[in-house]
């Protein structure tokens, strides 16, 4: 099964608190969070992986 993570945003102006990402099975191994974009404002910098 491909990889699912919980993300969050944490931008001051950013109203999403927290969103899944599900992968693919051919992602490629290198990706992490800093190559993802928040969907709602946009940002790249701004989001942190949500442990559980």
């Amino acid at each position: 099964m491909p990889k699912t993570e919980k993300l969050k945003c944490t931008s001051e102006n950013c109203e999403l608190d927290m969103f899944e990402n599900h992968y693919t099975y051919d992602v490629a191994e290198d990706l992490s969070v800093s190559d993802l974009q928040c969907p709602l404002c946009g940002g790249t910098s701004c989001l942190e992986r949500i442990e559980v």
